[in-house]
């Protein structure tokens, strides 16, 4: 498979589905700035370089690969997404939206063809917090929107800290702004990723458009109690932590089912301590996530959730402390380029293209600060995602590739 085409982008996802490239034997986890990463890092540079790009790490880790357009000081299109992943992940959630991009310039270098813009393809390190309990940080670095990161924040492991991380990656913590590009010439930014839904599949349609991005909300939320025998501490006074917790937990699903505009909430990681069968569980750290297509009905499930929190915390007499994680705002996409990206799906696929809210968070989220953004969805089997039996068809790939080109097509001629 040597010229540009879904297979080939499909088999190099999988490809890096393994060891060197993830840090686990038997699936995937490429988490930010460890081995498997500076792994897949190369890898992904060797390829951008045969695709006719030059290369090179920002000071926050992303990998970005430079075709440059018709004059070196031209303006440039970003294309990309994400590169880590989660524990025991599938191979194409972000990867496939990078590898889509690297694959699109192949097409145009084969062909000799250059544009008024430079086309970049950036691999972004952390989207997923798959590291360190701050999603999307390289992408923030990159739109300039950056706070001043905790050098001091350890990984979820407890293994190191984020300033020990970046060094040891040959980076340094207290440069990460430096990635910013705010005042550099960015006409928009693109990019592809699999649906990670089941609406495309369930109507037929390979690809589909976004239109928004979901707001989110989440929250890191520790309860203390008293850990006690299992065997001898009465019912009426205990202090557990996960029975508490558990409350939270049926409530939060609750308060979701009874709202509106896509709301979404979800207690996705829980850490008992001390996590003895025949201990009370004397504290649980235990994360909430809240999303939906606004940020004013986002907002007041959090709310309802937040103080369901308390007053648990107050009956059962536990200790609390909650930290907000994450703080996205809905995103709409540009109109304009949705507009674009429409006409070139239906130009590829014969029919009018599906518009969609994603439920999903992406990058462009955070890109849409520096830049105009554009999203294309891609269907994966099931809908299925964030799981070893996450899939997409070589033939959908391909429909996808096609749309992307077409897409940049459309786009010199408007803005050219």
């Amino acid at each position: 498979m040597d010229r540009p085409s879904g297979a080939r982008a499909v088999a190099r996802c999988t490809e890096l589905g393994r060891a060197p490239y993830s840090q686990m034997e038997d699936g995937l986890f490429r988490p930010y700035l460890g081995p498997s990463y500076r792994a897949t890092c190369d890898r992904l540079a060797e390829w951008m370089t045969q695709a006719g790009m030059t290369t090179r790490m920002d000071a926050a880790g992303n990998l970005i690969g430079h075709y440059e357009g018709l004059t070196p000081d031209a303006p440039s299109l970003l294309i990309g997404s994400h590169i880590d992943s989660v524990r025991d992940g599938g191979f194409f959630d972000g990867m496939l939206g990078v590898i889509l991009g690297i694959e699109a310039v192949a097409h145009f270098a084969r062909a000799g063809k250059r544009f008024p813009f430079a086309l970049e393809v950036i691999g972004f390190g952390d989207e997923e917090g798959s590291r360190f309990p701050s999603g999307m940080l390289t992408s923030h670095a990159v739109a300039g929107v950056l706070e001043a990161p905790d050098p001091d924040m350890p990984d979820w492991a407890e293994t190191a800290t984020l300033a020990t991380a970046l060094q040891e990656f040959g980076l340094d913590a207290g440069r990460m702004h430096e990635a910013s590009r705010r005042g550099d010439p960015v006409l928009a930014y693109v990019e592809a990723h699999i649906e990670q839904g089941p609406v495309l599949e369930s109507e037929g349609r390979a690809l589909g458009v976004v239109s928004a991005i979901a707001a989110q909300h989440r929250y890191r939320v520790t309860y203390r109690g008293m850990a006690g025998h299992a065997g001898t501490v009465a019912m009426p006074l205990r202090r557990d932590a996960l029975a508490g917790t558990a409350e939270v937990i049926l409530a939060a699903e609750r308060i979701a089912r009874a709202g509106t505009d896509g709301l979404v909430a979800t207690v996705g990681s829980l850490h008992v301590m001390p996590g003895a069968a025949n201990v009370v569980p004397g504290e649980v750290v235990f994360t909430v996530d809240v999303r939906a297509g606004t940020n004013a009905v986002r907002d007041r499930a959090a709310e309802e959730i937040l103080a369901v929190i308390r007053q648990v915390a107050a009956r059962r007499d536990l200790e609390l402390d909650i930290a907000l994680q994450q703080d996205l705002d809905a995103t709409p996409c540009d109109p304009v380029l949705t507009e674009l990206m429409e006409q070139a799906v239906g130009d590829v696929s014969g029919a009018p293209a599906r518009l969609l809210v994603s439920g999903a968070g992406h990058d462009a989220m955070i890109m849409a600060h520096l830049a105009p953004v554009s999203m294309l969805f891609i269907r994966c089997a099931g809908g299925i995602s964030h799981n070893p039996a996450e899939s997409v068809t070589d033939a959908d790939t391909d429909e996808a590739l096609r749309a992307m080109t077409t897409f940049i097509g459309l786009f010199e001629r408007r803005f050219g």
